[in-house]
Parts: structure tokens; sequence; C-alpha cells
């Protein structure tokens, strides 16, 4: 099998899990702080196993420094987790889905904000296609506090996941693996006095989803998108980005009925397209991690390879 397209079936099979996501966190019956704190939990059982069995803690490249950035991008990841977690049980998966994949217009504000990044006009019209689309998708009509709850919290969860981008694409010569793994370590303490343990030991057969929501979506997920991003140009990964939230709307749809409407549904490509604009404008490299260098490793951090739950 030729390299690229290796990757590319590693990088569809990771995206199709990740569309699957919301189903694990619904049926597992648990609270979102307690999701995300065992998702914490069993990620780093996960991905701690497997860095060791690749040999990724020699000449790991992680520096007080590096691991500072790292930890400060896990608190933005484990709190964005917990938003969009909550806006599933406020709205949807479909919708909220949908709303979370407006990160890459974040993006664009915070370097224009935090870095005197010029917005080009270009930037600027898909800006507002996407706000139109936001619109449209949010279908809001007075009174409609559910559907603005979860808007807010989605929207919540796209900023924190954009200013976890921005902090962590600062680590140079550190595997995205272990970038990882130091963000959902961090989780574990810092979601600790939120997560109701008493609560937990009553789930029964939601232990089961919750430990696939560490091992399957974070951990094997994880080393699949890694593996693909090394592989493929920046261009197909942006492309292929967008299986998760097609497979999340299916998955939503054929499990709880749940689909948006017609006028919803006219939003949903406007998103789309604009968000692939905005993230194939930013031409961001995609190059193997390499431990022993200086070399920049910043998968885990860029909009395209990242735009997941």
């Amino acid at each position: 099998m030729r390299n690229e397209t290796r990757g590319t079936v590693e990088l569809t099979l990771a995206m199709v899990l990740s569309g699957t996501l919301g189903i694990f966190v619904v049926e597992s019956g648990a609270s979102p702080f307690n999701v995300v704190f065992f998702r914490c939990l069993f990620g780093a059982a996960a991905l701690g196993a497997y860095s060791l069995a690749r040999g990724y803690f020699t000449g790991h490249g992680l520096t007080p420094r590096t691991f500072g950035l790292a930890a400060l991008g896990g608190v933005f990841i484990v709190f964005n987790w917990v938003l969009l977690f909550e806006a599933y049980e406020a709205t949807s998966i479909s919708f909220a889905t949908v709303v979370y994949h407006t990160q890459p217009f974040f993006l664009v504000v915070f370097g224009a904000v935090l870095f005197r990044e010029r917005i080009t006009a270009a930037k600027f019209g898909w800006l507002a296609v996407a706000f139109a689309g936001l619109v449209l998708v949010s279908g809001i009509r007075p009174g409609d506090t559910a559907s603005l709850k979860g808007l807010g919290l989605a929207l919540g969860a796209a900023v924190l996941y954009a200013l976890s981008t921005i902090v962590t694409k600062r680590i140079t010569g550190v595997r995205p693996h272990l970038i990882a793994l130091v963000q959902v370590l961090v989780g574990i303490p810092l979601l600790l006095p939120f997560a109701d343990l008493g609560a937990a030991s009553e789930l029964g057969a939601g232990w089961g989803w919750l430990a696939g929501l560490g091992i399957v979506h974070t951990g094997l997920m994880y080393v699949l998108m890694y593996a693909a991003y090394a592989k493929l140009p920046t261009a197909k990964i942006a492309v292929l980005a967008f299986t998760y939230p097609a497979v999340a709307m299916g998955a939503d749809w054929a499990a709880y009925g749940h689909h948006i409407g017609l006028v919803q549904a006219l939003g949903v490509p406007l998103i789309v397209l604009a968000s692939l604009k905005v993230t194939l404008a930013a031409r961001t490299p995609v190059a193997a991690p390499a431990p022993r260098t200086d070399g920049r490793a910043p998968e885990a951090a860029s909009p395209v390879a990242t735009r997941v739950g």
C-alpha cells in the first residue's frame, strides 16, 4: 500500500471514530465532568502504554518550558471537552458538532488580536460566510433557551480549542503523542474536584463506554491521526477532516433520530466551505515529528489536524 494511500485510510478511520464520540458520551450516562475525567484517565493509560512501547520517552525533548506549554494547552483542552459534551446534552450531537467546527475562525481572530496577524479581505469574507452559516444552523427562535445554551457551549468549546492550538503550536521538538499525554494527565487532577465518583460507581455498563472514550477515542484515534499526518499533504487532511462532522450527524440521526431542519441544513455547507478555505489558506506544514531534533512537531495543534472532539 502506498504511503499516501495508507495515510488516507488511517485518517479516514480516525475521523470516523471521532464522529462516533458523541454516542459514547451519551450512552455512558455520566455527567460531562465525569466523562472528561475518566476519558483523561483511560486516555493517559492508553497513550502512556503506546509511547512506552514505541520508546518515545527516550529523548522525549520535554523541557520545563515545553512541559508548561503542553500543560496549559491541556487546561484548555479538557474544559473544551466539558463544554462540548454539555452542548450535546443541551441540544444534540449534530448541532453541537457543526457549531464546534467554527474553531478555525477563532484562530484567525486570535491571530489578529494576539499576534497582529493581518486578516486579508478573503479571510474576512469567509468569516462573514461562516457567520451566516452559523446563524442558519442555530435556527434559534425566541424563547428557545436550550438551543441558545447549546450554541453558547459549543462556541465556548471552539474558543478553548483554538486557545489550546495557539499554545501547543509553540512547542517544538516533542512528539505529538507526548504532548497529548501531558494534556490528558493534566486533566486528571484538574477535574478531580468536579468529578462525582459516587455517581460514577453506579454507572454499570456505562463504564464500557467511558473506557472506549479513553482507549479508542483518545488512544487509538490520536495514534491513527498522528501516523496519517506525516504521510498526507495539508489539502487532503483538510478535506478528510470533514468526515468527522458528517459521521457525527449520521450517527446522531441513526441512534437518536436527531437531525437538523431544512433551514439549518443550508448553513452546514457554508460553515464547511468557509472552514476549509480558511484552513487551506493557513498552509499549515505537515511533517513527521522527530524526537531528537528541534524540528517543529505541531501536528497535535494544527487547526486541520486536531479539529476533533
